[in-house]
């Protein structure tokens, strides 16, 4: 049939409307992190229940269904080895002549512009597994990175 003579209605021309995208792999979370989604499910299930527009209410729906999957795959990351980066571990390293401390979370709890990095990040794949005095390969270079120290970062291992 022509174009001409089909009527079109305003849903055509709307963007489609696609979930949230999951990050690949396994859903490691420090307890704090656990306890972020936990409270994201239950504020996202308290606005769905109180909004009455339909449009609005598709919005969180879409963003509730996200946050219960990352609930129900969430698996509480192993412990490091103590004095090893791993996720959970506040780690101070050198790299091209600059010092930096940044924690290795898991991805939902990310914040890099607070030094939370995903464990999936290259730099912290670069890190995890070394130890102080440790040296790494990073970003194609070897011995690239240079570990001051490693602890255990108490902000994400206990629940806020």
């Amino acid at each position: 049939m022509s174009v001409a003579f089909r009527r079109e209605s305003d849903e055509e021309h709307l963007e489609p409307k696609f979930e949230l995208p999951i990050p690949s792999g396994p859903n490691l979370v420090t307890p704090r992190g656990l306890a972020l989604i936990r409270a994201r499910v239950d504020e996202l299930e308290a606005a769905a229940s109180a909004e009455a527009d339909d449009e609005a209410r598709k919005v969180i729906d879409r963003d509730l269904r996200y946050w219960r999957t990352r609930l129900a795959t969430a698996e509480p990351a192993p412990a490091p080895a103590e004095g090893e980066a791993g996720i959970g571990s506040r780690v101070t390293f050198r790299l091209a002549g600059k010092q930096r401390i940044v924690t290795i979370t898991g991805h939902d709890e990310a914040d890099p512009d607070a030094g939370l990095i995903a464990f999936s990040a290259p730099l912290a794949r670069a890190l995890m597994g070394l130890a102080a005095g440790d040296a790494g390969d990073f970003n194609g270079q070897e011995d690239a990175i240079e570990i001051v120290s490693v602890e255990r970062d108490e902000r994400v291992g206990k629940a806020p």
